[in-house]
Order: C-alpha cells, then structure tokens, then sequence
C-alpha cells in the first residue's frame, strides 16, 4: 500500500472516532453534569498523553506570556467549551442532527478566518457557507418529518448549542493560527488536556456530581471518548496527515456527519430521517467548497483535528 493511501486510510479511521463522540456524547448527558464530563475526559487522556510525549521525545513548549494567554483561551474554547456545548446540545437534539451540525467546521472555520482577516471571501467559501447553512436549517425546520427532530424548542435549543461548539473549535483553529511560535501537535494537545482539566474542575466541583449515583454507561461513555476521539483519533488522524496535502486531509472531514449518523442509527437506535440525511448531503458539499477554498489559506487547518 501505498503512503498515499495509507495517509488516506488513517485520516478516514480518524474522522470516524470523531463522529462518534457524538453518540458517545448522547450516552454521556443521559447520566453525568457537562463539566464533570468534561473534567473526566481530560484526567483520563492527560496520562496517555504525557506518556507520548516522552515516547516520542517531543519537546515541552515554552510559550512566552502572549501565547500562554492564547493557549488558554484555545483551551478554554476549544477544549472545555466545545465538550460543554456538545453534551448539553445532545440532551435535546438527536446524535445524527448533531453530526450533522459538527460537520459544518470547515465552513465555520474558514468564515471565522476572513472575518477575523477582513479578506473578502472566494465563491468556493461563500458556496460553502451557503451549504452549511442549509443543511444546519434542514435539521432543524419546523415540519421536518420526525417527531424528535425539529419542532419542539428543544431541539432546536440542542441545534443552536451544537452550532455554539463549532464556533468554539473555530475559533481554536483561529487562535492557533496566531501563535508567534508554533507547538507541534502532540505537545499542543498535551497542553490542550492539561488547561482545559485545570478550567473545568472547579465548575465540575459546583456540580456535585460525586452526590448521586454515576451510571456506569456514561462513565463508561467518558473513558471511550477520553481514549478513542481524543487519544487515538489525534495518532490517527496526524499519522494520515502527515502523508497527504492539507487540501486532501481535510477533505476527510466529510466523513464525520456520515460517521455520526451511521453510528446514531446502530448504536443508539435512532430513525434517520430524509430531512437528515438532506442536511448531511448539504454538509459533505460544504466541506468540499471548503476544502477548495483552503489552497487559498481559508480553509480548515489539516494540522486541527477536530475535537
């Protein structure tokens, strides 16, 4: 097999375990606060972490006080704020809808690039806007034909908060961006886990969730999101990156709202409906546009995996 295909593979198995987090996050809101989670999440993988970091030799950052400041409000966004939303939006709305939703960063993420650069957006970014925004309404219109999905002001609510992640994880692709001295992935997502456990644990200490009695499925939901998206989906997904064009890698992150709505369906036993695989469609156009858009410089970063 080639190298190619071998970056193609890996990147793909990646984007997998990133779309169960979805599911997994479902699993996880049925029994445990969003900050305990959320803290859970990053004490489980935090070892692992570490332990690579010495494996593989890579060097602690030293980030001087202008980008240890930009390193937490990454964490703060894209780490502690992303987790929070995704779990409290799929209190209320359907795993599918919320891949659905989370495959939408491409587009959010390129449009948070030209307005934080005031550069005037290419058609292949507007394109891509336009089809993240139909398939984020497709899910969530009044007269969607299932029960659970659209109608009711939760669900909704669930929508907009899984919208609120994306623009959380954006805007951590943003932030990095403007770091004056680059951190190698392995090093940025060790110190990603470190703060972002350090400013969740004192609103998990409010929650008080030690008071009552923890499921074993969503502790058990905690330590697979821990281990499979954050450990293993990083080793995946740089593995695989690190063989292709940016351009191509994120092309892969496509396959997250297919994933989720796969998994939602065997997993969770959920019905799909047309109105979500409609959006889906939409979505997997949108990642396209932006991935076009990205051999301008707009476009998603292969070197931030989604959360």
């Amino acid at each position: 097999m080639s190298e190619r295909l071998k970056g193609m593979a890996l990147c793909a198995l990646a984007m997998v375990t990133v779309g169960s987090t979805v599911v997994a996050s479902k699993v996880i809101a049925g029994g445990l606060p969003p900050f305990t989670a959320t803290a859970l999440r990053f004490a489980m993988a935090l070892p692992v972490f570490l332990l690579l970091l010495r494996l593989t030799r890579t060097p602690w950052p030293r980030p001087d006080r202008r980008d240890l400041v930009l390193l937490l409000f990454q964490a703060g966004l894209g780490s502690v704020g992303y987790t929070v939303l995704l779990i409290l939006g799929v209190r209320w709305a359907p795993a599918a809808s919320a891949g659905v939703v989370a495959g939408t960063l491409p587009a959010v993420a390129a449009l948070a690039a030209v307005l934080a650069l005031r550069e005037r957006p290419g058609r292949y970014l507007v394109g891509s806007i336009v089809l993240a925004t139909a398939g984020v309404l497709a899910i969530s219109w009044p007269g969607e034909g299932s029960a659970w999905g659209s109608k009711s002001a939760a669900a909704f609510a669930g929508n907009l908060l899984l919208l609120g992640a994306v623009v959380c994880e954006a805007m951590f692709i943003l932030l990095n961006k403007r770091l004056r001295v680059s951190v190698r992935p392995l090093a940025l997502s060790t110190l990603m886990t470190a703060f972002g456990l350090l400013l969740s644990l004192v609103p998990a200490l409010f929650e008080r969730a030690w008071e009552h009695a923890l499921p074993n499925d969503a502790l058990i939901g905690v330590a697979y999101y821990a281990l499979v998206p954050t450990v293993l989906g990083f080793v995946l997904w740089f593995a695989g990156a690190a063989r292709l064009k940016g351009a191509e890698a994120a092309l892969f992150t496509a396959l997250l709202p297919i994933s989720a709505l796969i998994l939602a369906a065997l997993w969770l036993g959920e019905s799909i409906s047309l109105a979500q695989i409609g959006g889906a469609a939409c979505v997997l156009g949108a990642v396209g546009l932006a991935s076009l858009d990205g051999r301008s410089g707009k476009g998603l970063d292969p070197a931030a995996a989604p959360s």
